[in-house]
Parts: C-alpha cells; structure tokens; sequence
C-alpha cells in the first residue's frame, strides 16, 4: 500500500502554512513534506508535528533568491559559498525536526555559462552537501525536472540525474523521481522506476495535465500504484498537485486509485 505525504507547499493553501499541519492529519495523511521551512524557526514546525503526532519526510536546502527566480545555487560558480552555508542551515533544521532526507535543487545556469562547469560545480557541490549530511543519517536527493514549468532548470532527466548521481560517488546521495515532471519529459514511467529503484528514496505525484490530483489526466495512476507495490517500493509518496478544486474535495483519488 502507498505511503502518502501531504505537500504543504501545494497543498492547503487555503489555510496559513502552520495550519496546514492539523489539516493534512483531519485527512489521514501520517507524514507531510514542503519545500522550504526557513521563514519559520525549527521549534514552532517541530510543536507541529508532535501535536498532530506528523512525520515530516523531505524538505529543500536553500534555493538562493526564489522571489527574483532562483532555483538552487549547485551548479552555479561562485556561490560555493553561500551553498556551504545553506548546507548548515538545512541541517540544523533536519536535525530538529527529525528529517532524514533533503531536496538539493541544482539551480538555473546562466545564459553563457559553460555547461561542463556547471556540471562540475553541481558534483562538487553534492559531494560536500552529501558529505555533511552523511554523518546525520541524512541523505541527500536530486530531482529532474521538467523545462516546461521550471525553463532554464539545469536538472531535466532521470539519465542525466543517474549519470550525476554515479559520478558523484556518494553513499548517501539518491534519485528523488518526480512522477508528473518525468511523464511530460521522457515517459517510461514503470520502466525506468523498476531499472533504478534501489537509487530512488523518494517519490511525487501529480497527473498532467494541469499538475491536478492522480487520476485527473493521461497517467495510469491505480496501474503505477500497483505496480509499485509489486516491485516493493517502499518509500514515501510526495503529493505535490496543486487541487483542483480545494484540497479535501479532491482527496478521494487515494482510496479509488488504491483499492
């Protein structure tokens, strides 16, 4: 049976991000996730998760200036830096809220900009951040995904993901494999999950399209569940969809996809 995490990022926008936490629980999800907890200090998240007994599961390091379009600093040179010093901050926080994996974007180069040192600068970037967080229990995750949504985005395919994720050489360093970004990039949904699942800790889900709940576009949803199952994949599954038509309303894919 999936394990499902509720994303507070996408979904429950209706309600303040710290109410969001007794939403997500009065839905049964057990555990949760979001992109960025950094506006908020670790203890007020952490009274959170304890009063409705939530396990949080994944959150991102730092991404640079997200209001000016920044998405990552991995791979760009010069901001070695400040990724160092988001590195810190991300675990300070994992550490006090009890997460064992983070999200690294890799960042949008610019225009110009060689793509063999963004390259390097991403793998060398990851091994420190892996490094770091190694000694934690942490492991660190890399997502492609799609240049639809996110043009520019240095990160696009599950092939280039693994080839990164094999030269970096890091033991605690994984695929995060985004459902919705890779249909509208590669497809091969089943096929490339089975052919890497031991490098795959955390998954998403969203249909397209629109980014709406499973079961609202072209992606076999109850197929790739159940298959999931049979393979033993045994990680959690982000919700990161943006609802349709209020978060609750759109809930009953879970049990109709699942069952």
């Amino acid at each position: 049976m999936p394990k499902f995490a509720a994303n507070l990022s996408l979904l429950y926008t209706e309600a303040p991000f710290l109410e969001r936490f007794a939403l997500a629980r009065e839905a049964g999800f057990d555990a949760v996730e979001f992109l960025s907890p950094y506006a908020f200090a670790p203890d007020l998240i952490a009274a959170q998760l304890r009063q409705h007994q939530l396990q949080l599961v994944l959150f991102n390091l730092p991404p640079g200036d997200w209001e000016a379009g920044e998405r990552g600093m991995a791979c760009l040179p010069g901001r070695e830096d400040e990724f160092r010093a988001g590195v810190a901050t991300a675990l300070r926080y994992a550490q006090a809220l009890g997460v064992t994996q983070l999200h690294c974007m890799a960042g949008k180069p610019p225009p110009g900009l060689d793509p063999r040192l963004a390259r390097a600068t991403y793998v060398a970037n990851l091994r420190y951040a892996a490094a770091q967080s190694r000694p934690a229990g942490i492991n660190l995750l890399i997502e492609p995904i799609n240049h639809f949504d996110m043009p520019g985005y240095f990160l696009n395919r599950s092939g280039q993901a693994l080839d990164i994720i094999r030269e970096a050489a890091c033991p605690n360093l994984f695929l995060q494999y985004d459902v919705y970004h890779m249909q509208r990039m590669e497809g091969e949904l089943c096929n490339t999950i089975q052919a890497h699942l031991p490098l795959i800790r955390h998954m998403q889900v969203a249909d397209t399209p629109g980014r709406h709940e499973p079961g609202s576009g072209e992606i076999n949803y109850r197929h790739l569940f159940a298959f999931l199952d049979r393979i033993g994949y045994d990680g959690w599954i982000g919700c990161e969809y943006i609802p349709a038509a209020g978060t609750d309303a759109g809930l009953g894919w879970r049990q109709a996809l699942t069952t």
